[in-house]
C-alpha cells in the first residue's frame, strides 16, 4: 500500500463522540494507506488543529451549527484540503448543494464501513464518490424530471388533485389527517428538488394531470 510517507492524511469531523470513536477505531484498523491524524467534534477545532490542513476531511453534513455546509467545503476547498460528507439522511436537494459547493463525495452513515474508505480513497485522488442508493435519489430528481413517487404518494396527490379536502384524502386511504399532510409535504418537497412548484392546490392538481396522476376530468 506504498510507503507511510504516502498515506492519505485524514481528519475526522463528528459530533457524536461514540460515532467519532467507532470510525477512528474502524479506519485504523481497515485501511493501512489512511492514517487518521483528527478526530474533531466542531469545525472550529479542526480548522484549529496542528495537524490542519490534511488530505481528506470526512465531515458530518449534522453538525449543529449554523455555517452553511458550502461555506465550510469552500473553506476546506481553498486550503487544499479535499471534502467527503456523511449524513444520518441523504435529502437530494442539499446533497446536491454540497456537491455544487465542490464535495467530493457523500455517504450515508447506514453504509457499509468499507465504502467510506473507498470514498476517502477517490477524494484523495480528486474523483468524486457517491453511493449507489444515493445516486439512485439524484439521479432521479434531474431538474425537470418528474420526482420518483412512491403509490401512497400518487394516490395521496390524485385525491387532493381531484379537489378532495384532506381530510377526506386521509378518510379514504385510511391514515391519519397528519400522515396525510406528511405526504402532502413530501409530494410538494419532491417536486421543489425537480424544480417545479406545486405549493398551490391548484398548480398540485396541474402537475397531477401533466404527470399522468390524475386524468383530465373537464
Amino acid at each position: 500500500m506504498g510507503n507511510p510517507a504516502n498515506k492519505i492524511r485524514l481528519a475526522l469531523v463528528d459530533d457524536h463522540k461514540m460515532l467519532l470513536g467507532a470510525l477512528t477505531e474502524w479506519i485504523r484498523g481497515a485501511a493501512d494507506d489512511i492514517n487518521l491524524v483528527v478526530a474533531a467534534t466542531t469545525w472550529p477545532e479542526l480548522l484549529s488543529h496542528p495537524q490542519f490542513p490534511v488530505d481528506v476531511v470526512l465531515l458530518d453534513l449534522d453538525l449543529k451549527d449554523n455555517i452553511p455546509v458550502s461555506l465550510k467545503i469552500s473553506t476546506l476547498k481553498t486550503t487544499g484540503v479535499k471534502t467527503v460528507l456523511m449524513s444520518t439522511y441523504s435529502e437530494p436537494a442539499v446533497v446536491r448543494e454540497a456537491l455544487a459547493a465542490g464535495a467530493l463525495g457523500y455517504l450515508v452513515k447506514t453504509e457499509e464501513a468499507d465504502m467510506i474508505v473507498e470514498a476517502i480513497r477517490a477524494a484523495n485522488k480528486g474523483e468524486s464518490y457517491i453511493s449507489e442508493e444515493l445516486d439512485l435519489a439524484l439521479t432521479s430528481g434531474n431538474r425537470g424530471d418528474t420526482p420518483r413517487l412512491s403509490a401512497q404518494e400518487r394516490r395521496v396527490m390524485a385525491l387532493y388533485g381531484a379537489g378532495e379536502p384532506v381530510k377526506a384524502v386521509a378518510f379514504q386511504l385510511g391514515i391519519s389527517e397528519e400522515t396525510a399532510k406528511s405526504y402532502l409535504k413530501r409530494i410538494r418537497e419532491k417536486y421543489r428538488v425537480a424544480g417545479f412548484d406545486v405549493g398551490t392546490k391548484v398548480a398540485l392538481r396541474k402537475r397531477a394531470i401533466q404527470d399522468g396522476i390524475l386524468l383530465q376530468t373537464d
